[in-house]
Order: structure tokens, then sequence, then C-alpha cells
């Protein structure tokens, strides 16, 4: 009898699952010291959204019937700031009665950073194109959700955008152009 899965697959799934437990819990830990009503409010929507996809994905590999990767749906509430306006100074805590709002946004955004990075890569390796699909779309929600939580972060200044100058950055943009297609064509055919 053939595998269901390929080694890689089960292995990437392995290391997709436990990521997104060890996510779940770590944004468990994080409530307690959330003060903001929206970022508490992002935090719980995220939550909930990650233990869902994390039964999606137990229910789509132990019935080999493939469920549909849900997407996230986040708002896009805020144009970003750009510049850095008098950023604070970080150090770690001293103290767990310590961690406050900044504290709990950036770990929640350094998870979804790792695990969508974790994830596009856990995709490449599948062989099944169902799987595939649902880990990249996992990848994907990961990302939304980073961005989520980076709009709050940017919003409150906690996360500031360095900029350079006008000048740098028009001639950094511009140092590109389209390429010539025409001839890529004719050396494909011959």
């Amino acid at each position: 009898m053939a595998a269901q899965y390929g080694a890689h697959e089960v292995m990437e799934v392995h290391e997709v699952l436990t990521d997104t437990v060890d996510g779940i819990n770590q944004f468990q830990l994080y409530r307690p010291h959330t003060r903001d009503q929206q970022l508490r409010s992002i935090l719980d929507k995220q939550l909930r959204f990650m233990t869902q996809e994390y039964n999606n994905m137990v229910q789509a590999i132990n019935q080999r019937g493939m469920s549909q990767a849900v997407p996230y749906r986040t708002v896009r509430n805020a144009n970003p700031v750009y510049g850095l306006d008098n950023p604070s100074s970080l150090t770690p805590n001293t103290s767990l009665d310590d961690m406050d709002d900044r504290d709990v946004a950036s770990g929640m955004l350094g998870c979804h950073k790792a695990s969508a990075t974790m994830r596009m890569t856990a995709s490449l390796e599948c062989a099944d194109p169902e799987l595939r699909r649902l880990i990249q779309q996992g990848a994907i929600n990961c990302s939304e959700q980073a961005y989520e939580v980076w709009q709050y972060m940017n919003q409150k200044g906690y996360y500031q955008v360095p900029t350079m100058k006008e000048m740098t950055t028009s001639t950094m943009m511009n140092t590109y152009s389209s390429a010539n297609t025409s001839g890529l064509a004719q050396h494909q055919y011959q």
C-alpha cells in the first residue's frame, strides 16, 4: 500500500502544526498583559482564527479530504506613517510585570513573521497539491495577521518606518527599467 503523504510532507506538517500550537499558547500568555482594548480585540480575533485554522488542518490531514483553506480577513484601517518621531529606546524587561502593550504587539508580530516564513518554506516540500495550497494559505494568513498587528504598532508609534532622503529613494527606485522581451520568446522555440 502506497503512503498517503511523502516523508517531507509529514515532517513539514508536523512542524507547521507544532508551530501553530506554540503560537496559540504564546498568544494565550500575552492576553493578561494586554491593556489596550484595540490590541486585545486583535489578539482575541487572531487567537480564534489560529485555533480554527489549526483544527481545519488537523481535520484535513486526518480525513484526507482536504478542507478549503480559509483566508484571514483584516480591515486596512490606517495609512502607514513614515518617518521617525523620537523613537524610544528598548531594553529587555526586568520583570514579567513590566510587559506592556508594545511588548505584546511586538511578540505577536514576531510570531506571525516567523510562522509565515516557515509555512511558505514548508509548502515548497509538499507533493500533494491540496496540502500545498492549505499550507500556502496559512503563510498568507500569517502575513495578513502580521500586517494587522504592524498597523496597530505603527498607529501607536511602536513601529516607526525610517525613510531616506527623497533624492536617494528616487535614485534607487528609478534604477530599474522594463526588460526587452521580444528576444526571449524566440530563444524559447529555437
